[in-house]
């Protein structure tokens, strides 16, 4: 902890924040949190991320200024940010290559290297490392280390704002991997910072496009495949059905849980194709109940996660995609029966 707070507080250089390739709602959030927590303390810090991140997400404070490194205007931003770091925080991923075009000069800065993450097996890449694979999100690790450093109970409704965002994004509006009752002591504590769970609920999942919208039906009704002896669902989105509907990043967020909907259902797997690689198949599995999806996406589909929320990708066709996800779900016949 004395190290954790050195690298955070005592250095008079400014703070790199940089999280995943197609950062999600606790990607967002949790870096957000440490720049607003690290502001306070008197520090310049930099939150940057590969790519473009979703529109519901965009009304979190802070957000305008967050540098995209697949922006061209940003790139000058970006190394001057870099070069003139004394400190890197990986947040929200557990392997370098997470940072997809970002990677290369994020590992060739000299700054000592911060991991605050919630992931399995975390790689060898930084100095010291927060891996807590047992918590909900990157979110309540940070509200764990707050509380550890005795700083907690003094962030401000902003940073709260951004925690809770960073939860609820990564456990479904805290509908999964979100049953350990410390989980509620820290949005007790967020609640009690002022924070409005009402407006965030809605700002994240109530500001849909006309667009997703009309995917969604479009894939329910005409891409949706359901094996009832097997209590799972497939969902697939190929780049001409993107193009076709006028998707941007993150209007597919939160399809796959949609199918869990269904009554009796256990296992939901999307299937969507890489926009940036054409050919490569990323999946996200989630599941209810004891059925593992890391297990699955690790055997099956080079990719791992959590229990009930995980993912994966394959180098093949739309087509043989789901011939071989059909085959991995007939493999685990006896526990989804």
């Amino acid at each position: 902890m004395n190290k954790i707070k050195e690298l955070l507080l005592s250095s008079d250089r400014s703070v790199v924040i940089c999280a995943h390739v197609n950062p999600d709602g606790d990607a967002i959030g949790s870096s957000l949190a440490l720049r607003h927590f690290l502001e306070r303390k008197g520090k310049q810090a930099t939150v940057i991320v590969p790519n473009v991140f979703p529109d519901f997400l965009k009304w979190l404070p802070g957000s305008d200024s967050i540098l995209i490194n697949s922006n061209a205007k940003h790139k000058e931003q970006i190394k001057t940010a870099i070069d003139g770091a004394g400190l890197v925080i990986a947040c929200d991923f557990n392997q370098p290559n997470r940072l997809a075009s970002l990677e290369q000069d994020i590992m060739a800065s000299p700054a000592p290297r911060l991991l605050i993450d919630h992931h399995l097996d975390p790689a060898d890449f930084c100095q010291i490392a927060i891996s807590e694979p047992g918590m909900c999100a990157t979110g309540e690790v940070i509200c764990h280390l707050l509380q550890e450093m005795g700083e907690l109970d003094n962030i401000s409704e902003v940073e709260a704002t951004c925690l809770y965002t960073a939860m609820m994004c990564d456990t479904g509006a805290f509908s999964f991997n979100s049953n350990r009752p410390v989980v509620y002591e820290y949005i007790r504590q967020l609640l009690a910072k002022g924070i409005d769970k009402d407006q965030i609920y809605r700002n994240v999942f109530y500001t849909a496009s006309e667009a997703r919208l009309r995917l969604q039906g479009y894939l329910l009704y005409v891409n949706m495949k359901v094996l009832h002896p097997y209590h799972t669902a497939i969902m697939t989105l190929t780049n001409e059905e993107r193009h076709r509907f006028k998707i941007k990043n993150g209007d597919t967020e939160g399809f796959v849980n949609i199918p869990l909907q269904m009554l009796g259902m256990r296992l939901s797997i999307f299937i969507n194709e890489d926009t940036e690689h054409p050919g490569t198949m990323k999946l996200s599995l989630r599941s209810v109940g004891d059925f593992p999806c890391d297990q699955m996406a690790s055997q099956f589909f080079n990719g791992g996660g959590h229990k009930n929320a995980s993912g994966g990708k394959m180098q093949c066709s739309m087509p043989e995609a789901i011939k071989k996800v059909e085959a991995a779900i007939k493999h685990y016949t006896e526990i989804l029966k």
